[in-house]
């Protein structure tokens, strides 16, 4: 790269090339909305030809308004229709903004708070809160069943008794109750 100094342009130049720029961007632009006229004038009169009124009896009078009415339902059926399209796409971008809005918004961490039951019911019933509630009155409770204890005998008393047809019957009733 050579270290040649860049040219400056001088701020008149500059001035006058700006303004050049302007005037050819508003010719431009007088040029499109020139079109844009054209191009309706040319879609009216394809879609909708003139009418020609002048010697025609009253029944004729009377289909052409009648086909004219007919004309002006199908394009308001055909109006409702877009509108309602463009209101169902409008709603459904409406709720996706919302949901990015919500995807890319950072949440704030959370801290946990111990609150006692009375600070809670107070919070919650504001005024209306005044008297204290034992919550762990108001608990079940629950008795745990003593768990049957075999005395500690003598094993072979216990052999002998059961030894015999008479052992094996007091086992069978003893399983049956």
């Amino acid at each position: 790269m050579s270290d040649a100094p860049k040219k400056k342009i001088s701020s008149g130049r500059r001035l006058g090339l700006k303004m050049k720029m302007l005037y050819t961007a508003f010719d431009m632009l007088a040029v499109e909305n020139e079109d844009r006229v054209k191009d309706r004038a040319d879609t009216l009169a394809e879609r909708v030809p003139p009418l020609k009124l002048s010697g025609l009896s009253v029944q004729e009078l009377q289909d052409l308004c009648r086909d004219l009415h007919h004309k002006i339902d199908v394009v308001d059926e055909e109006r409702y229709d877009v509108e309602v399209k463009v209101a169902k796409n409008d709603k459904e971008i409406h709720e996706m903004k919302l949901k990015v809005q919500e995807l890319t918004r950072k949440k704030p961490t959370l801290k946990r708070v111990k609150i006692s039951a009375e600070q809670l019911l107070s919070v919650l019933l504001g005024g209306k809160h005044t008297q204290t509630i034992d919550f762990k009155a108001n608990l079940k409770t629950v008795k745990k069943e003593d768990e049957k204890k075999e005395e500690v005998t003598d094993w072979r008393k216990n052999v002998e008794a059961m030894s015999g047809m008479e052992g094996r019957k007091k086992l069978f009733d003893a399983g049956g109750q």
